[in-house]
């Protein structure tokens, strides 16, 4: 595993039924489940729907910051997010999304917005792949979270 990479979640077997788990994240816990119809709790979160709200919130941080840097007079960004499977479609995942920005903008402003959605770290990441490497190791102390995603949500708008 490559050495000094920072592990920013952590999620334990609750022992409470057969999907839930208690996960902590940058001093926040909660809880992630499966729907009560494919045998869960339904206690919290998919990990899908946990994806797609990662994506959601990279999205308006992202066109929040860009928004700023450029002084356009938005005044709310919400995006929704969600996930599916699709059959004999590749790839099978499609995560869908839907910005509304409210603010005074003109139709070049919002293209531009749209635009920098797709810039967001965590669209590029779904879009272009990533590699996860695994390691299985005796119980032990986490590390402390990385301040990464910041860094990768500056990056992706600096020069555009």
């Amino acid at each position: 595993m490559s050495s000094e990479v920072a592990l920013d979640a952590i999620a334990r077997d609750t022992g409470a039924g057969k999907f839930q788990v208690a996960v902590q994240v940058a001093g926040v816990a909660l809880m992630l489940d499966e729907p009560v119809s494919v045998g869960g709790m339904g206690s919290g979160p998919t990990p899908y729907q946990m994806l797609a709200s990662a994506l959601a919130a990279c999205t308006t941080m992202t066109l929040r910051v860009y928004a700023l840097q450029k002084g356009w007079p938005v005044t709310g960004i919400r995006t929704l997010a969600g996930h599916q499977r699709q059959a004999g479609v590749q790839p099978a995942d499609l995560f869908t999304r839907r910005i509304e920005i409210e603010g005074d903008l003109d139709d070049t402003q919002r293209a531009r917005l749209l635009e920098i959605a797709d810039r967001c770290p965590v669209h590029r990441t779904l879009t272009g792949g990533a590699r996860v490497e695994t390691e299985l190791a005796d119980a032990a102390a986490p590390t402390e979270p990385a301040a990464a995603h910041a860094a990768d949500l500056e990056h992706a708008i600096r020069d555009a």
